[in-house]
């Protein structure tokens, strides 16, 4: 089994992944609108148990099968302000005193 990846123009490092290249009726209008103009990536196997860019086969496939595409979005970034609070026993969000 081959599963096609796309690359958004719109957003940065986000991706669609669908069963079947150029194939986008099983993804809902609102994303694609919000995903513009999809660039074809590449055909990933998708028959070898692995990860492909932080995601398991297992996952892909089952969203493949039960919603017809996978969205990856980016990674969130990390607050520097939050993780450096924590590292001195704070909590990462000071409270808010008004």
């Amino acid at each position: 089994m081959l599963c096609a990846v796309y690359k958004s123009r719109k957003k940065a490092d986000t991706y669609l992944y669908i069963n079947k290249r150029d194939d986008f009726s099983g993804v809902p209008k609102m994303l694609l609108d919000t995903f513009g103009v999809p660039k074809f990536v590449m055909l990933v196997p998708l028959h070898k148990p692995r990860n492909i860019a932080n995601i398991s086969i297992e996952t892909l496939t089952k969203h493949l099968k039960e919603k017809g595409f996978y969205l990856q979005l980016p990674p969130t970034e990390e607050s520097l302000l939050s993780e450096h609070r924590r590292s001195k026993g704070l909590d990462a969000q000071p409270d808010k005193k008004f």
